[in-house]
């Protein structure tokens, strides 16, 4: 999928809101951008070398700090000059490790999603004034969620046959039953929706059209198209 033109507006925001606007709930947070989005629920390993984001965990485990994470759209991880999404994802940190030689090793937990009003200076590393961006209501029926579970291990198992799955046998055991509990779980459809995405095989445009969607209907418009995409895919193989 081409880059997105833009995710929609936030609705508890002011569209086009001025630097510094007075929104409720802005915060200052220190940001991790990278080359794939975070969505919610959605686990992030990270081993981190540069000196900034170094600084960037120590606050934030010093502090028990989440940060945010957006995906960069051009440019690089390493070294700045990156063109950053205004749209992320919180992470809090569960497990943490600073190495002898000052790297860090860390998991982290996407929580809730944010949308950034303003990029602050990187002293020493990114932070951009944030506001809190909640799912719009919508509702998931239960043979919907069944038949979109149903139409990706239908999927997944084609590509088994053709050798084209991508993951290790424990990694697909892993994922099967993950999409076997998603086809009877009754979770909220945001909570659902993002668990159903992550399991998805999709690059990181289309990972962040997800994340940027309205609400859980329109995510489910995103993976399904992304999976009519791998249906073409694999059928012509």
């Amino acid at each position: 999928m081409a880059p997105p033109e833009g995710c929609p507006e936030p609705a508890e925001t002011t569209p086009n809101a001025a630097p510094g606007a007075d929104v409720a709930g802005r915060q200052a947070r220190p940001m991790f951008p990278l080359g794939s989005p975070l969505l919610p629920g959605a686990v992030l390993p990270l081993h981190i070398f540069e000196p900034r984001y170094r600084a960037l965990a120590r606050r934030c485990t010093d502090n028990d700090e989440p940060f945010g994470v957006v995906m960069i759209e051009r440019g690089s991880e390493v070294g700045g000059g990156d063109v950053r999404s205004d749209m992320g994802c919180l992470a809090t940190i569960s497990q943490h490790q600073e190495l002898p030689d000052g790297r860090w090793v860390m998991l982290a937990t996407g929580g809730q999603r944010i949308r950034i009003l303003e990029w602050l200076p990187d002293d020493p590393y990114p932070q951009a004034l944030t506001v809190g961006w909640p799912d719009e209501a919508a509702e998931i029926g239960e043979p919907e969620r069944r038949a979109l579970v149903a139409r990706l291990r239908r999927l997944r198992a084609l590509a088994s046959e053709i050798g084209a799955l991508g993951v290790t046998a424990a990694e697909s055991a892993a994922i099967d039953d993950r999409l076997a509990q998603l086809a009877e779980d009754d979770a909220d459809p945001t909570a659902w929706s993002f668990r159903l995405a992550a399991l998805v095989p999709a690059g990181p445009f289309d990972r962040h059209a997800m994340l940027c969607a309205p609400d859980p209907a329109g995510r489910i418009e995103v993976m399904t198209g992304v999976l009519d995409g791998v249906e073409e895919l694999l059928g012509g193989r």
